[in-house]
């Protein structure tokens, strides 16, 4: 019985072969017919793969795929052609990496069936970014590069030429086979849109109607997409979602991302069809659609809320899911710095996405107020929010509690969208959303969410939001300029932490700037943004996103700042508040070098009015970590105060501590500076991101040098330790168990000893050394903003009570909260606080840019180390009468006011006479060329500027808000530095006498 079994069984599988076999050669034929011009040549390489199709084509009545080839690097699979399928398989795939990605379906329907065919073709093959940008000698055979030529020239005759061999390398290097078999038309397409890209800030999209005949005879449209270091993993599969969500079927799609050496390059060629015959023509209603929705994929994350709660159910459309993305983080940011439980990241979403109706009717709201094509604006405007007034008032589920908790971010959302000036939400190749705001919001906002912030209300407020993270730009004048901070989150909960905060931090951050900015034209202002990295951790993809972000934000940053006759060049760009804006950025906290670069020719490319000068610390300027220009007036704080003890730092022994490693720009300078000047210093203490050195005889000078501005304190040489010295590494861990363990290196009894530290031992060690190491002079010069604070500041107290350093003198922003300055200055402390100690980086910041707007580039490289020492003679001038004039003051027998208190008087004071001068030589600017306040001018700027004829007849030429505030500035900052108020008061009052008496 069993071995008849058997039998019935084979035969039945023999018959089912022969079945097979019989049909393979027919079925093969269909595929040849039906799949397309392409399928023989792009399918070459897989006979087997296209044999077993062929043998096996039948079973797709009943199985609804067939895997083809599942290897490492390559996956093919055959389905049944059906709405949405192939974004169903992207949205299966494993989290890989696709280098090449082809979707190719058939003209008619399968035999004997009601759909088609269509074949999925994945390569995950991308090639290391070292090994594109170090190849050498790439030859490519010259019948390959004369039909490139050839098509380029006819179909793409505006393709930059000079550039064919550099891309053509590109493409052979990332891809060498797809180049040898693809027509040529299909490569030059790929050149083209490379091109293209680049030129258009690293996006292109485009839609012309397909010249290849489809199979089954009926007119396609090719829409070319590409995109510059585009979202991971996910992009193509997010990409699919949009055409499926638009009704447009892929026909065909051939898709490659390439290395350029530096990051990816998403390159793909889209066949498609409207399934319910739209035209897909330029300018029509489903082209821009699909425009807006491909480009909108840079910025909306496929893991937001709004993306799988609205989108994916159909409420709403990608860019109305990414500006609730952008309102939902503007209300978190401003409500939860002074609530963090009320306001959490997750209760503010979930506001906005469990009542969709309410956010849609903000979504239209805004429309309504900035859509360029929006009729009878204004009128539309009024009625829509009122009605979306009275929906927030009367929003009530019964929950009291929950209920005001989301009035109170509808109301906030509200708020965004009335004080919102001018944003490029309507600007289709944006990568990033921009948003400059009234910060009048914050009275109305109301001291419940603003209490914990400086009373001082900014000049405007900038929100940026991206697929990755968010951030503000906060200036509190007219022309204003400060740094670029992007913080880096260490996972979920760090990047909730780091949001709860941005607004407060970037905002405190701001109004110190303001106070330091008191010796320059430009008021004070800082960038903040947030990068969210939760979900990676190798470094170069941290590196990408990050570099995604900032290009992100600088190019929208430009989409509304660029500007003609006072208003936004782009006609997108609806502009309620109409006057030109003079914003300098400088490098912060990962800002790299190449950025850096980068901002200065994107802001030359987009015709910024300030051109090179929109960022400091460029290779045409003054690179602040090469010159140590934060640093000089630093330490010029510190000789000056160590003097005020009774201490020549150049020639008597005395004790120092640092947070902020040697290889750091202020830490690492000021260490320089430190060991060049004084012989007999003893740097007991070095903290840094790395971990901790504490050598209470001081660390070895000549083994600190070798690291200086080129390591961190990881990098110190352990043999040079004193007895009882030792050094904590915090990247030089290992595991035990369950345990984690950190590498010490200690000096005990002569013996240099490794030992292994538990976390807590680290961290004990860690976080109370800067407060319990005795040191006549603080440094911090690195860390995070308010790590002494309210909380903790006794622990600077020694068991005596007497405080562990007598100086303080702040290299970093904000690393002391202010009531902890007042407790530990109550207890003799001296502190010199960051907006006067550390101002001399932004102070050489503004001379570059002064350098910019009147140099060429060759004639400031050909002057540079000229204008540089001038430069550094200014900032410790500036330093020095600072720091004696705090003393001064401090010394004075009636005097009540604490060190730093006096600090933020004397900056009060400059920029209050600044601000009533800024404006009168606004009101009347004849008085710019009066020769003594053309002096006032001159007296600003470094000697080569004036000295120099053809230098000096070029300053007439300064923007002229820029020479009001120059000569504002100095007249400002003299009468507090050099004025006598006794004299002032006589000289005001005789000048009043006479004029009264004259008339």
């Amino acid at each position: 019985m069993a071995d008849n079994t058997k039998q019935r069984f084979a035969d039945g599988v023999l018959r089912e072969i022969e079945c097979s076999l019989n049909r393979s050669a027919a079925n093969l034929n269909w595929l040849l017919k039906q799949m397309g011009p392409y399928f023989s040549i792009t399918m070459q390489d897989e006979p087997k793969a296209i044999a077993s199709l062929a043998i096996n084509l039948h079973a797709l009545g009943t199985d609804e795929k067939l895997v083809l080839v599942d290897r490492e690097k390559r996956l093919i699979v055959a389905s049944l052609n059906r709405p949405g399928s192939l974004y169903r398989t992207l949205d299966g795939l494993p989290e890989r990496d696709i280098s090449y990605a082809q979707f190719t379906q058939s003209g008619q329907p399968l035999p004997g069936q009601e759909g088609g065919l269509e074949l999925q073709r994945f390569e995950f093959d991308r090639k290391d970014h070292r090994e594109i940008s170090e190849a050498r000698d790439i030859k490519i055979p010259q019948r390959i590069r004369s039909h490139i030529r050839k098509v380029l020239k006819q179909s793409y005759p505006r393709f930059n030429f000079a550039r064919l061999s550099y891309l053509l390398q590109l493409l052979w290097l990332n891809n060498e086979q797809y180049v040898r078999v693809s027509p040529p038309k299909r490569v030059a397409q790929l050149l083209w849109m490379y091109e293209q890209s680049s030129l258009q800030g690293g996006i292109y999209f485009d839609v012309e109607a397909a010249t290849e005949i489809a199979p089954d005879g009926e007119p396609e449209y090719r829409v070319m997409f590409a995109a510059a270091n585009p979202p991971q993993i996910d992009f193509l599969a997010q990409a699919m979602e949009v055409f499926n969500r638009l009704e447009l079927g892929v026909r065909r799609a051939y898709c490659l991302t390439i290395s350029n050496g530096v990051h990816p390059y998403f390159l793909g060629t889209f066949y498609i069809r409207s399934r319910n015959e739209e035209l897909v023509d330029k300018g029509s209603d489903v082209y821009l659609r699909l425009q807006s929705e491909l480009y909108n994929t840079q910025i909306l994350s496929t893991a937001s809320a709004p993306y799988r709660k609205l989108l994916r159910r159909g409420l709403m459309t990608g860019e109305q899911a990414a500006l609730v993305n952008a309102m939902a983080s503007f209300c978190h940011t401003n409500m939860a710095h002074n609530q963090p439980d009320r306001f959490s990241f997750a209760d503010v979403m979930y506001a906005f996405t469990q009542h969709p109706n309410i956010a849609l009717q903000l979504v239209e709201l805004f429309h309504a107020r900035f859509d360029p094509l929006q009729e009878k604006r204004e009128q539309r405007y009024e009625q829509l929010l009122e009605e979306v007034n009275g929906a927030i008032e009367a929003y009530n589920t019964g929950h009291r509690y929950l209920d005001e908790i989301r009035r109170s971010v509808f109301r906030t959302a509200l708020l965004f969208i009335r004080y919102t000036l001018k944003t490029n939400c309507f600007v289709a190749e944006k990568q990033a959303l921009a948003f400059r705001l009234d910060p009048t919001y914050l009275e109305e906002l109301g001291p419940e969410f603003t209490g914990d912030l400086p009373p001082d209300r900014p000049f405007r407020i900038t929100f940026f939001y991206g697929r990755h993270g968010a951030g503000y730009h906060i200036g509190f004048s007219d022309i204003a300029r400060g740094g670029w901070r992007t913080v880096m989150s260490q996972g979920w909960d760090d990047f909730i932490t780091i949001s709860n905060t941005i607004f407060r931090e970037n905002y405190v951050l701001a109004h110190t700037q303001h106070l330091k900015n008191k010796d320059i034209y430009e008021g004070g202002s800082k960038m903040v943004v947030v990068l969210d990295a939760a979900d990676l951790s190798d470094r170069e993809l941290v590196t990408r996103r990050l570099y995604k972000l900032q290009f992100g934000f600088i190019n929208a940053f430009f989409d509304i700042f660029v500007t003609e006759n006072g208003r936004a060049r782009d006609p997108r760009v609806v502009d309620y508040y109409g006057e030109d804006e003079a914003i300098e950025l400088g490098p912060d906290e990962n800002m790299h070098d190449s950025m850096v670069e980068l901002i200065a020719r994107q802001s030359v490319r987009r015709g910024y009015l300030l051109g090179v000068g929109v960022i400091s610390s460029k290779e045409v300027g003054i690179n602040h970590k090469e010159f140590g220009v934060t640093s000089t007036g630093v330490v010029t704080f510190a000789e000056i105060a160590m003097q005020h003890l009774g201490i020549d730092i150049r020639n008597d022994p005395y004790s120092v501590k640092f947070t902020g490693g040697p290889n750091g720009d202020v830490a690492g300078n000021a260490m320089r500076l430190l060991l060049e000047r004084s012989p007999q210093v003893e740097i007991r203490l070095i903290i840094d991101g790395t971990g901790a050195l504490f050598d209470s005889a001081g660390a070895d000078h000549a083994a600190l040098n070798r690291i200086i501005l080129s390591d961190d304190v990881e990098g110190f040489d352990p043999e040079a330790l004193h007895e009882g010295g030792f050094i904590i590494y915090r990247n030089q861990h290992k595991r035990e168990g369950l345990r984690q363990l950190y590498r010490k290196m200690e000096r005990r009894g002569g013996e240099l000893t490794e030992s292994w530290i538990t976390t807590d031992e680290f961290f004990r060690d860690y976080n109370r050394l800067l407060f319990s190491v005795e040191a006549d002079l603080f440094i911090p010069a690195g860390g995070r903003p308010e790590t002494i604070d309210a909380d903790n500041w006794e622990r600077f107290l020694l068991q005596d009570g007497r405080p562990s350093t007598r100086i303080v003198v702040e290299g970093a922003n904000s690393f002391i909260t202010p009531a902890a300055r007042v407790e530990l200055q109550k207890r003799g402390v001296v502190i010199l606080r960051d907006s006067s100690a550390n101002k001399c980086g932004v102070i050489s910041s503004s001379y570059e840019i002064i350098a910019n707007l009147i140099l060429s580039d060759k004639e400031f490289l050909l002057h540079k180390q000229r204008y540089v020492a001038e430069v550094l003679e200014i900032l410790v001038r500036r330093a020095e009468e600072e720091a004696q004039l705090i003393l001064k003051r401090a010394a004075e027998p009636d005097n009540s006011q604490l060190y730093t208190e006096i600090s933020t008087a004397i900056s009060t004071e400059i920029n209050g006479h600044y601000a009533r001068l800024f404006d009168y030589f606004q009101q009347h600017p004849e008085l710019c060329d009066d020769p003594l306040f053309v002096r006032a001018l001159e007296e600003h700027l470094p000697r080569l500027l004036v000295a120099t004829k053809r230098f000096r007849l070029r300053l007439k030429n300064l923007p002229a808000k820029y020479r009001y505030a120059i000569i504002a500035n100095e007249l400002a900052s003299s009468l507090v530095y050099r004025g006598d108020s006794e004299a002032n008061f006589l000289e005001m009052l005789k000048g009043h006498a006479r004029r009264c008496l004259a008339a």
